[in-house]
């Protein structure tokens, strides 16, 4: 067990080193920063849920080891993949062995269209921890990011903000914050995790305020 600071470094290398390999399969929104971001606020929940930090930590580092580009047939299947992966990874690095099944489940329920319930606090953490990434400044950031690589049309000319209409995030980018982000603080698992949520989830509505009054002057 990693129960020192020198040995999590050591083990953090090697993720590190595990995902350097894999880096040509990430796209700009799972990217190293992503996953850093995800780890640090993956160990505040865990502190404050009293959850196992070695499952917790490595399921941070290695959740998005595969990664499907958002229109991909097969995303559905994605964190099912890399918690395969990640499980081959760790037993080939001689991780301790008694984790590895709860690290394996926490990976699989991490993702919001693989439709695993998670059933362990540690994979209630790290899947807030991943859907925070998804809210906020950062988390619009990531929206746009994946949108533009996407060639999409940023709003709907006629209804940006899905009034009238249910959001379609395959055509406009904009959608995507009603489709799923704003909906994310209500799938929140922690309680620090809904905290968190909500104050972010009211950065992006905002934003929305911001942009409606924007194009309400053009």
């Amino acid at each position: 067990m990693p129960s020192s600071a020198d040995a999590w470094s050591l083990w953090t290398d090697r993720f590190s080193e595990f995902l350097d390999a894999q880096a040509a399969n990430a796209d700009a929104a799972h990217d190293r920063a992503h996953v850093e971001r995800v780890v640090t606020t993956a160990r505040q929940l865990a502190d404050a849920e009293g959850a196992q930090m070695d499952v917790v930590v490595p399921a941070a580092w290695l959740h998005d080891c595969v990664v499907l580009p958002k229109d991909h047939p097969n995303r559905a299947q994605v964190s099912q993949r890399a918690a395969e992966a990640a499980r081959a990874f760790l037993e080939g690095e001689g991780y301790p062995e008694q984790w590895i099944p709860d690290i394996e489940h926490t990976i699989a329920a991490h993702s919001y269209s693989g439709d695993v319930v998670p059933e362990t606090t540690e994979a209630k953490v790290v899947q807030d921890a991943d859907r925070l990434d998804a809210l906020g400044a950062i988390g619009l950031a990531r929206c746009f990011t994946v949108g533009g690589a996407l060639d999409q049309t940023l709003y709907h000319p006629d209804d940006p903000f899905c009034d009238d209409r249910p959001p379609d995030d395959d055509m406009y980018t904009l959608d995507h914050v009603y489709a799923k982000l704003l909906r994310l603080p209500d799938t929140m698992q922690t309680k620090a995790g809904r905290t968190a949520a909500q104050k972010r989830a009211g950065f992006v509505r905002s934003y929305l305020n911001q942009l409606a009054s924007e194009l309400d002057s053009v």
